[in-house]
């Protein structure tokens, strides 16, 4: 597999708003080793109180993320960028094996190489519990649904 991930740094309106999508697409498919192959093989990654080091650390947390966040469902909208720096907010939906759904908000700073590949990646993430009928993403975006932004609440 090729070790480069367009598009590349520096980034531009368009370029980012495509990263950001790819990304959303990818982790939308909760497969741990294609979301993996965005990253550099040493990538470093805060996520809420974990810290992981490279690719087969990734694979791992996401394969135990996914296992426990049922019907998983995310959305990213770009927040910023500077060269090669993304910044997101996101929202996912999920449930637990005991049938609670969550709602969580977030905020990921990225840092990409050359090759387009994710270097860097902190992610802060809140949780609020939420019903059934208050869910609001179900599943990969449609077309129609590309660059619509979700509401805070």
């Amino acid at each position: 597999m090729s070790e480069d991930r367009p598009p590349y740094p520096p980034f531009t309106p368009e370029t980012a708003l495509r990263k950001v999508q790819a990304a959303e697409d990818a982790w939308n498919t909760r497969d741990p080793h294609r979301v993996a192959t965005a990253y550099t093989p040493d990538s470093i990654w805060r996520n809420r109180d974990a810290f992981l080091r490279g690719r087969e650390e990734i694979i791992t947390f996401l394969t135990r993320k996914w296992e426990r966040e049922l019907d998983y469902a995310l959305r990213k909208s770009l927040w910023g960028f500077h060269q090669n720096r993304i910044a997101v907010r996101f929202q996912y939906e999920c449930h637990d094996a005991a049938g609670q759904w969550w709602r969580s908000y977030g905020n990921e700073m990225w840092e990409f190489d050359e090759h387009g590949l994710m270097r860097s990646r902190e992610a802060s993430i809140n949780d609020v519990t939420i019903t059934e009928t208050e869910r609001r993403v179900h599943g990969p975006r449609t077309e129609a649904e590309r660059g619509v932004e979700l509401p805070l609440r």
